[in-house]
């Protein structure tokens, strides 16, 4: 069951309109980290259910963050959030243990379908 959700993106613009654009009904709880560094840590705290990161952050990015993520944790469930569109970068990202790709401006029914098959998967987990 996804509850926490961390969010990681350098614009806190970015995060509230990925905030805004989930689903309200559900009783998530919300946390937010400002680069990969900030995500890191905070992930180890928090042991979220889904992380969203962006890529191009400063002090540590969002490839930096997803290896690190995942040599801490192999089943971290990881969407990538990203205005880059170039595919050598987005498959980086998967190569290094992202769940998963969108892009930016984000839909909210591509957020939402996205949301229910990270659930699917740590179903499958638990």
């Amino acid at each position: 069951m996804v509850k926490k959700i961390l969010i990681v993106d350098d614009s806190p613009i970015a995060r509230k309109m990925l905030k805004s654009i989930l689903p309200k009904d559900q009783g998530y709880e919300f946390y937010e980290a400002e680069n990969g560094k900030d995500g890191l840590e905070k992930y180890k705290d928090l042991k979220p259910d889904v992380t969203f990161m962006d890529l191009t952050m400063p002090v540590m990015t969002g490839f930096e963050a997803i290896e690190e993520i995942i040599k801490y944790d192999k089943n971290a469930l990881i969407i990538v959030v990203t205005a880059d569109v170039q595919m050598k970068a987005l498959k980086a990202a998967l190569d290094l243990g992202a769940y998963m790709v969108l892009k930016k401006p984000l839909k909210r029914e591509d957020l939402h379908a996205a949301l229910m098959k990270a659930q699917d998967s740590l179903q499958r987990v638990e």
